[in-house]
C-alpha cells in the first residue's frame, strides 16, 4: 500500500471526468489543486460533502485551486448524481482506483463489526510545485469542505 506524506509529489494520473473532459493533474502545475476523494455517489454523507464542496467552488477559485472531487463509481453514475443535486463540479471516475490506489486510499474498513475495502475519504492540498502541501483525513463529513478550505487559505496566505 502507498503512504503518502506532506512534501511528496503527488502521483500523476489522467482519469475520465463526468463532463466528457479528462483531468490529468500534471496540466494543472502552477495553480494549487484540491482532491477530494470519497467512497460513493448518492450515499448521505458523499452527497453532504459535495454538496458543501460545490457550495464552496467559488471560494476555492478565488483561493487560486482547481477543486476536484474523485470516487471509484463510473461516469454514468456520477453524471446522475451531479444532476440530481445540481452539483458544479465535474466528478473523475475511478472504478479502477488508479488514483485512489495511487494515493493510498484503498485500505480496510470496519464498520459495524464487518471488516472490508473500501475508500478511506480524505482531502489533498497539492501546491504548484506538485507535491503534496496538506493531507486532510475526513473525521467529520459536515464542515470537511469549509475545513479544507480554511487549509487552502493557509497555504495561500503563507506563500
Amino acid at each position: 500500500m502507498t503512504h503518502l506524506n506532506q512534501g511528496d509529489l503527488a502521483p500523476d494520473f489522467t482519469l475520465p471526468r463526468d463532463d466528457g473532459s479528462v483531468f490529468t493533474l500534471s496540466a494543472h502545475r502552477g495553480k494549487r489543486v484540491v482532491l477530494f476523494f470519497y467512497p460513493e455517489d448518492d450515499s448521505g454523507g458523499c452527497t453532504d460533502e459535495n454538496v458543501e464542496f460545490s457550495n464552496l467552488l467559488d471560494e476555492y477559485e478565488a483561493a487560486g485551486a482547481v477543486l476536484q472531487g474523485i470516487s471509484p463509481d463510473d461516469i454514468a453514475k456520477h453524471q446522475k448524481f451531479r444532476a440530481k443535486y445540481d452539483l458544479r463540479i465535474p466528478l473523475v471516475a475511478d472504478p479502477e482506483r488508479q488514483a485512489i490506489e495511487a494515493y493510498g486510499l484503498w485500505q480496510l474498513k470496519k464498520l459495524y463489526g464487518r471488516e472490508f475495502m473500501g475508500l478511506i475519504r480524505t482531502s489533498f492540498i497539492i501546491g504548484t510545485d506538485g507535491k503534496i502541501e496538506r493531507i486532510i483525513r475526513a473525521a467529520r463529513i459536515k464542515g470537511h469542505a469549509a475545513k479544507v478550505l480554511e487549509a487552502l487559505r493557509e497555504k495561500t496566505a503563507s506563500a
